[in-house]
C-alpha cells in the first residue's frame, strides 16, 4: 500500500465501545481483565478465538454496575505481580499467582477494597524480578 492508502480495518467497534488495550499473544499467559470498581480475572488465552479483519470482538468480561468499566487488560504469567492505582492516590502490588483463573464471560472477584468515591485509575504487570522503588 502507499502512504496514501487508508489501510484494512481490525475490528469493528459498535457505538459507545472503545478499545481499552491489545496485546501480542503468548500461549503460556493468562489474560488479567481490571474494571474500576477494584474487579478483575484471569482466563487463559485459549479460551478467546481468532478474529478476522472486521469482526466485532469477544465477550472478555461482564460489564455491569457491580465491576464497572474495564480499566485495563494485560497478558501475565504466574511469575509476575500486578499493581493496581485508584484515583485517590492508593497503590497496591499482588502476585499474579494468586488471582483466580476463570472463563470469559464472568464479572470476576474482587482484587482491591474501595470506598464509594474512589475507583481504579490504572494498572501494571510487572515480572517478580523488577524493584518497584520506595515512594517517599
Amino acid at each position: 500500500m502507499g502512504r496514501s492508502a487508508r489501510g484494512v480495518i481490525g475490528i469493528d467497534l459498535e457505538e459507545g465501545d472503545a478499545l481499552v488495550a491489545m496485546e501480542v499473544v503468548n500461549e503460556a499467559a493468562t489474560m488479567l481483565t481490571v474494571c474500576e470498581n477494584g474487579y478483575g480475572k484471569r482466563t487463559p488465552i485459549d479460551e478467546y478465538r481468532v478474529q478476522g479483519r472486521g469482526g466485532k470482538g469477544l465477550i472478555n468480561i461482564k460489564v455491569t454496575e457491580r465491576n464497572g468499566r474495564v480499566v485495563g487488560i494485560k497478558q501475565v504469567t504466574e511469575v509476575d505481580e500486578l499493581m493496581i492505582m485508584t484515583t485517590a492516590g492508593n497503590l497496591i502490588r499482588l502476585p499474579v499467582r494468586e488471582l483466580s483463573v476463570i472463563s470469559r464471560n464472568t464479572q470476576g472477584v474482587r482484587l482491591i477494597a474501595l470506598n464509594d468515591t474512589d475507583l481504579v485509575a490504572s494498572v501494571a504487570s510487572i515480572d517478580q524480578e523488577t524493584e518497584v522503588p520506595d515512594v517517599v
